[in-house]
């Protein structure tokens, strides 16, 4: 066998070694760009997550100062509105009490001034014909 025939040969077996190592570094490619996108991917997500975190401490703190405000306002309703309503109540009850009484005294007083103008009108009538 010559020189060139056992290089043909060497050639011959290594062409399906050259071809692996062909499409392996194609794999490799295929497998650098998709960790490359995997990468990009993971950056994403953490700022998502670091805005996430950024928008849950706003939350946090309008809630915060949303109980506040609540307290406040319940604290002003016990201690201002609640004491005036029930001032108020009491003041339209009593009156409510006295007009009720004096709704049926109203109807006799109405009744005894009927009886009184009648009275006076005779009495006017009597004193005309005598003077």
């Amino acid at each position: 066998m010559t020189d060139n025939e056992i290089l043909l040969a060497m050639s011959n077996m290594l062409d399906p070694i050259r071809e692996d190592v062909l499409n392996i570094r194609e794999g490799l490619r295929d497998v650098k760009e998709d960790v490359q996108n995997l990468k990009e991917d993971v950056q994403n997500l953490k700022e998502d997550m670091q805005n996430l975190k950024e928008d849950m401490q706003t939350v946090k703190e309008d809630v915060q100062d949303i109980k506040v405000r609540v307290k406040k306002i319940e604290i002003t309703q016990e201690n201002e509105i609640l004491p005036r309503l029930n001032t108020i109540e009491s003041c339209y009850t009593s009156t409510y009490g006295r007009y009720k009484d004096s709704v049926e005294d109203y109807a006799v007083m109405k009744q005894d001034m009927a009886i009184v103008k009648k009275v006076v009108a005779e009495h006017s009538e009597k004193l005309q014909r005598i003077g």
